[in-house]
């Protein structure tokens, strides 16, 4: 599948701009997939204002690939969306593995593959360049750069520029939570003269207002180019989606004072995260903002060691109650038993 395959106008609002939630995965106390609550999931994130799904990602939990979930947890974002939104599915691992999974994606509906390149650590350009032309011929590519702190690769200029004249590549997360890396995706897409073509999107869960607030302007071949990242595609936004869909909006016209919302956003996000913890609650810490809402029956993550850390819960507290606007409980207590439905 190439990305002009997809239907008309998908990939213009892919480069308009759009809130994309990473999508966690709704389990039973026994750890086996709560099929009720992983469809409400998908309902609210779309009635919320989402533009698109990203699933089996991290925030889905890569080891839904071990269990047998895989295609089941595809399956059931891919029913829930109605036509017109954007369906993204994590890929990992080697070659191979990539391949077919982006595959499996194609035969669910999927439109575009969040390309992980985790599992290459310690290969060369030219190696995962090869790897990600591959998984190209198979499905479009969202390119991702993860944070090298959390299995990512580190990656410069040069990898960014030949990936980004892959034709089959039409978006970029970016994740590194580092602006010099940042800076380095923006380039590399710049000098690719890919910048029409392919879309960019923060995935820095701890800059995100001032990622979709900045024009980043750069020299190239003696000319200035400014460069916008236009949408999201973040595991925060899977908690607070209507208020992450209505701060998109915001940024997307320029709203004057909303870079003062990138501190509460942040510290808002240190919370879910567990960033005084190095993360290690950071899915529990999603899920217990779903469970508080109801969209979750309990934090069950399929590692039984991930939980949440001392004190989180009650930082959680403590954020929601400083900024009830970046919050949208009321939303969800309103249509909770709609998305339970059938």
């Amino acid at each position: 599948m190439r990305w002009q395959d997809w239907p008309p106008g998908m990939a213009e609002r892919l480069r308009a701009g759009l809130c994309i939630p990473a999508h966690p995965l709704a389990l039973h106390p026994d750890r086996t997939l709560d099929r009720v609550r992983q469809r409400a999931l998908s309902r609210y994130y779309l009635a919320a204002g989402a533009g698109g799904l990203a699933v089996g990602v991290h925030t889905t939990q890569f080891a839904i690939r071990e269990v047998g979930m895989h295609a089941p947890v595809l399956e059931i974002a891919a029913a829930a969306a109605p036509p017109g939104t954007l369906l993204v599915a994590g890929a990992v691992g080697r070659t191979e593995q990539a391949v077919r999974e982006a595959r499996l994606a194609r035969s669910f509906g999927y439109h575009a593959v969040l390309l992980s390149l985790a599992a290459w650590r310690g290969a060369s350009d030219d190696e995962m360049i090869e790897h990600c032309r591959a998984v190209a011929r198979e499905m479009p590519l969202f390119g991702f750069y993860l944070q090298p702190a959390v299995g990512g690769v580190r990656l410069g200029v040069d990898f960014w520029r030949r990936f980004a004249a892959i034709e089959n590549v039409i978006a970029i997360k970016m994740a590194p939570f580092n602006r010099y890396a940042t800076l380095d995706v923006l380039r590399g897409v710049l000098e690719a003269g890919a910048t029409d073509r392919i879309a960019l999107y923060t995935g820095n869960d701890d800059h995100i207002v001032a990622d979709l607030l900045t024009p980043f302007t750069l020299s190239h071949a003696g000319q200035r180019t400014t460069l916008r990242i236009r949408g999201g595609l973040l595991g925060h936004w899977s908690v607070w989606t209507q208020a992450a869909a209505r701060l998109l909006s915001r940024a997307q016209t320029d709203e004057p004072g909303l870079l003062g919302l990138d501190a509460a956003t942040t510290e808002m996000n240190a919370a879910v995260f567990d960033v005084a913890n190095d993360s290690h609650g950071v899915i529990a810490g999603c899920h217990e903002v779903l469970r508080r809402q109801g969209l979750l029956e309990g934090i069950w993550c399929l590692d039984p060691a991930e939980s949440l850390s001392p004190g989180q819960a009650e930082l959680l507290s403590a954020v929601t109650a400083r900024y009830p606007e970046l919050t949208d409980d009321a939303f969800v207590a309103a249509h909770l038993h709609e998305w339970l439905g059938p």
